[in-house]
């Protein structure tokens, strides 16, 4: 969580941002900057879906979108990060391969006219349609799971961290409390 915290931009850093000075008194407001067990969820999955719907702005409009649904704006934007130069040939395949099973393009198409626009000179443009159709419909299907799963899954982990502090707290409770006890 340190280095999260330590990464994640500041207020003062976004709301110097040129882009974002017209309505930076809407993201100076302190409920967007928490970090709660509704806030979380709600950055992480605004971040998912910026990630994958746009290749271009994802911060930007991952940081728009919190405004309304109040969800933390530095973890939206950081979440962002999941589809970065280094990741997105991975995710090209994660979403090529997604794209084919959603559309299952060679079991539709009829066999003859996929025989004759495999021969000749449009071959090459039918597989880069076959293929660029596959990673865009695999993208926008992204889109729409990735926030969903990661929804759930970070609201898990923020009741998991809850839990475990508040049971660390109530032992160090209890170890004063058995401390106070065994002095009188």
């Amino acid at each position: 969580m340190d280095v999260i915290r330590k990464n994640t931009p500041t207020r003062e850093d976004m709301a110097q941002n040129k882009y974002l000075a017209p309505i930076a008194h809407r993201f100076l407001s302190p409920e967007l900057w928490r970090f709660t067990r509704r806030s979380v969820p709600r950055g992480v999955a605004l971040g998912l879906f910026a990630a994958f719907i746009i290749p271009i702005g994802q911060i930007f409009l991952s940081a728009f979108l919190a405004l309304p649904m109040r969800a933390n704006v530095p973890l939206a934007a950081l979440i962002t990060f999941v589809t970065n130069p280094f990741t997105l040939p991975f995710w090209l395949v994660i979403a090529n391969r997604i794209g084919d099973f959603a559309l299952r393009i060679d079991a539709a198409a009829p066999a003859i006219a996929t025989a004759k626009a495999n021969s000749g000179a449009w071959a090459f443009m039918t597989d880069l349609y076959q293929v660029a159709g596959a990673t865009v419909v695999g993208y926008l299907v992204l889109s729409l799971v990735a926030p969903l799963i990661g929804w759930v899954i970070s609201g898990w982990v923020w009741r998991a961290v809850v839990s475990r502090r508040r049971a660390k707290r109530l032992k160090m409770m209890e170890a004063r409390l058995d401390q106070r006890l065994g002095a009188q």
